[in-house]
């Protein structure tokens, strides 16, 4: 199991291939598997399932093709992309099991820092509870999603993966309609007046990866 942190922002096209890369060298047996930490450029991401309407400023920053589950989302500066590349042989070939599991692990890292996130059913990500705004519509309790999740599988070896809101723009956001929800908002770290650098999500994620997917 390898561990890589890039300190630049990684191209989304290069940050494609060379998950490509490594995904084929996995299933081959030429290499291990990989969880790679980095951030974006601002950028939006399109997976398999986007509605063009949810595209509400296109011209704001550039729009990729992503190839992984999921609608549209943004990655940027100030947010930690986890991109998990793992073989699932290993994990049972239980796609549903592992998205879990990344839901688990971004739970699990976020508890480092006090915050609690939760799962919602038929909503894929992690959320957390804002009991200090009004109600939502239909009287639906406040809460904004804090991570995202969007997965693709080949020949049972995992990419793509996760994403945490440490102290991203979050106004970048209004370009989009994330992953398809226009009813909840998103939030971070920093948001939440929690102050926590990269290098502290970096040390969250790699114990709780350890506690929860990583064992497989």
């Amino acid at each position: 199991m390898q561990w890589l942190i890039s300190d630049a922002p990684v191209a989304y096209p290069q940050a494609l291939a060379a998950m490509e890369a490594r995904v084929a060298a996995i299933r081959s047996g030429d290499a291990g598997e990989l969880v790679w930490l980095l951030e974006h450029p601002a950028l939006y991401t399109a997976g398999t399932s986007a509605n063009p309407a949810d595209l509400l400023d296109p011209l704001r920053f550039p729009v990729f093709e992503a190839r992984r589950g999921g609608q549209y989302t943004y990655h940027g500066p100030g947010q930690r992309v986890a991109y998990a590349m793992l073989d699932l042989t290993r994990r049972g070939r239980d796609v549903r099991r592992f998205v879990h599991g990344l839901e688990d692990w971004v739970i699990a890292a976020l508890a480092r820092f006090g915050v609690r996130g939760e799962r919602r059913s038929g909503r894929v990500g992690v959320w957390v509870a804002r009991p200090e705004r009004p109600p939502g519509p239909g009287g639906a309790p406040a809460e904004d999603k804090i991570a995202a999740i969007g997965v693709r599988i080949r020949h049972w070896v995992s990419f793509h993966g996760v994403s945490i809101n440490v102290d991203p723009d979050l106004s970048h956001y209004k370009g989009i309609v994330p992953c398809g929800i226009g009813d909840h908002g998103v939030t971070s770290l920093a948001d939440l007046g929690v102050i926590a650098s990269m290098a502290d999500m970096d040390i969250a994620l790699r114990a709780a990866f350890d506690e929860t997917i990583g064992r497989g």
